[in-house]
């Protein structure tokens, strides 16, 4: 078992990537202990495996909770966080305060704590919008939503404590992922959720955004691969396949797979910042027309490349949603 031994803290160990690499740090012998507030992580997504790991309540705000909590870790793996666009819209101090002051106030932790890593889980909105070609780490960021804002402040915080305080801090910049346990509220979600009750997949305008897709699974491989690493000391790595897949074509692929025919309806008149009049979903301002990242460097620095193409990957999270039908009940806006 290749983390055998590693103390491996965990927040938002409760959400939805932070479970999945719950599971994944005990099947390779890791010691997990998980800090979450259940904002939005679910019990229910640590169903057989919450007795073979410790749980503490708690929000990484409270700076004094966390560094009590955060001691004898040996990593960290910092997956909690604010990821809701709507929210972020709609109260950017909370966001920034989830985001940017919940991190260096993990950092802080880890400084006193005297931790040997620290994963933290970043985001591709950081870079704004970009065009259909891979975006790389090299390229500007700029980004169009202050989500983004929080999530590129709380990785330049990283990179400073690493420098300054001597120890590993790698950033991951997620795609768009999906795979069980995810949050109701994201496109898949939403196409998925209204595929299996029978209902018209609603497409905002023309449904030629393209989004780069990537199964949870991946970004649990990316994390043991830079955890296990002796080597990096501070870096900001893409996750992602590299693949643009219009929305359109998402659609296209739940609706061929899917035992039930369903309808594609494209909502055209729904502006940016409205909501449908199909369903109670706003349609984002300031849309990203591409988000397509290439994982390249962490290929050639980790070793990392994607598993599940998109095809697969869907045929599990449809089984997946099939099979968990109470878990997605409201729209998570």
């Amino acid at each position: 078992m290749k983390l055998k031994g590693t103390k491996i803290f965990i927040t938002g160990g409760a959400g939805f990537i932070g479970s999945n690499l719950v599971k994944r740090f005990l099947q390779e012998g890791a010691t997990v202990k998980i800090y979450d507030n259940f904002a939005t992580g679910k019990p229910e997504n640590l169903n057989g495996i919450d007795t073979k790991v410790e749980i503490i309540k708690g929000d990484i705000l409270d700076k004094r909770k966390l560094v009590s909590a955060m001691k004898g870790a040996d990593v960290v793996s910092h997956h909690a966080a604010q990821m809701e666009l709507t929210i972020a819209l709609g109260d950017p101090y909370f966001d920034l305060n989830a985001n940017t002051v919940g991190t260096l106030n993990v950092l802080e932790a880890c400084v006193k704590n005297k931790v040997k890593k620290l994963i933290n889980a970043s985001s591709a909105c950081v870079y704004g919008q970009k065009g259909d070609t891979p975006t790389k780490e090299t390229d500007q960021t700029n980004p169009n939503w202050q989500y983004g804002v929080s999530k590129l402040a709380a990785e330049k915080y990283c990179q400073i404590y690493s420098e300054t305080y001597k120890f590993p801090v790698i950033s991951f910049r997620y795609s768009i992922i999906y795979g069980p346990n995810e949050w109701y509220g994201r496109v898949m979600s939403l196409f998925l959720k209204r595929a299996v009750e029978g209902k018209p997949i609603i497409i905002f305008g023309d449904g030629n955004q393209k989004r780069d897709f990537t199964h949870v699974s991946d970004v649990v491989q990316a994390n043991v691969k830079a955890i296990l690493d002796n080597k990096i000391k501070n870096e900001v790595f893409n996750v992602s396949t590299g693949i643009g897949t219009t929305i359109r074509d998402l659609a296209k692929l739940i609706q061929r797979f899917h035992e039930k025919k369903v309808r594609i309806i494209y909502d055209k008149k729904v502006k940016e910042g409205e909501v449908s009049k199909f369903f109670k979903r706003v349609r984002l301002p300031s849309e990203l027309r591409n988000m397509i990242l290439s994982y390249l460097k962490a290929q050639r620095l980790l070793d990392f490349k994607p598993a599940l193409n998109l095809e697969q990957g869907i045929k599990e999270q449809l089984l997946w949603v099939e099979q968990n039908k109470t878990r997605w009940k409201k729209i998570s806006i």
